[in-house]
C-alpha cells in the first residue's frame, strides 16, 4: 500500500471535505467553495481509479454546491 498512490489527491479530498464540513457547520458560506474543491479532487480520483460513477456523481454534486453558494 503506497501512501501517494493517487498523487495525494485522496489526501486533498479528505482535508477539503473535513474543512468544508467544519465551515458549513459554522455557517460560513465559503464551505461550499471548499466542498467544490473537494468535488474536483473526487472527480480526479474517479478518473485515476477508472470510476465513471464517482466522476459523474461529483460533477453533479459540484453543481449543487455551486447553486447553494449562489443562493446563500
Amino acid at each position: 500500500m503506497e501512501i501517494f498512490q493517487y498523487y495525494g489527491c485522496d489526501w486533498l479530498v479528505m482535508i477539503f471535505t473535513f474543512l468544508a464540513t467544519y465551515q458549513l457547520g459554522s455557517k460560513h458560506r465559503y464551505g461550499f467553495i471548499t466542498m467544490m474543491a473537494a468535488n474536483i479532487c473526487w472527480a480526479t480520483l474517479g478518473i485515476l481509479t477508472g470510476s465513471i460513477a464517482m466522476l459523474i456523481a461529483n460533477i453533479i454534486i459540484f453543481c449543487m454546491n455551486l447553486r447553494a453558494y449562489i443562493r446563500w
